[in-house]
């Protein structure tokens, strides 16, 4: 037996699952994207390295930019962050079955792909405008949506 964590699903040792190891990385990634945009958005960082169009300026000062009184950006920061823990404790010996840690990725990464695709339409159709640090954040959670859906199989067996 290697020294990688396993759980026992009925009768058999299963290793971790490496759509979460995945999940974890591209959630690192989404964080230092969104904490990139964030500290812009609270003036820490001048002008954000976007290309001479000018579509990032334009997507961050637009009225879009604020989703519920809070920043976009600390919306991602905050969604990142819960993918990041979620799917580094649903690698852990124990959890790795678990049905619980299975639901909140599929919960998270969906919440996380559809807020991303309603900003990316909002960019398309109302801003005229666009931010590429954005879109690379909606293809990071476009990833974690689509390595959490074998999360489904999990939830099923319990």
């Amino acid at each position: 037996m290697s020294v990688a964590a396993v759980d026992v699903v009925e009768g058999r040792e299963e290793a971790p699952p490496v759509t979460r190891m995945g999940i974890a990385i591209l959630s690192l990634a989404g964080f230092f994207i969104a904490t990139y945009l964030l500290l812009h958005r609270l003036g820490v960082v001048g002008t954000l390295a976007c290309g001479a169009d000018g579509g990032c300026a334009v997507v961050q000062g637009s009225r879009w930019a604020v989703f519920l009184g809070v920043p976009v950006p600390a919306w991602g920061v905050a969604g990142y962050a819960l993918l990041l823990g979620t799917a580094l404790a649903g690698v852990q010996p124990g959890l790795a079955g678990d049905r619980r840690v299975a639901a909140a990725l599929l919960a998270l990464s969906a919440v996380a792909f559809l807020f991303s695709a309603y900003l990316t339409a909002l960019e398309a159709f109302v801003i005229h405008a666009w931010c590429r640090w954005c879109l690379a954040s909606a293809g990071v959670a476009t990833a974690i949506f689509l390595l959490s859906l074998p999360e489904i199989r999990r939830l099923r067996r319990g």
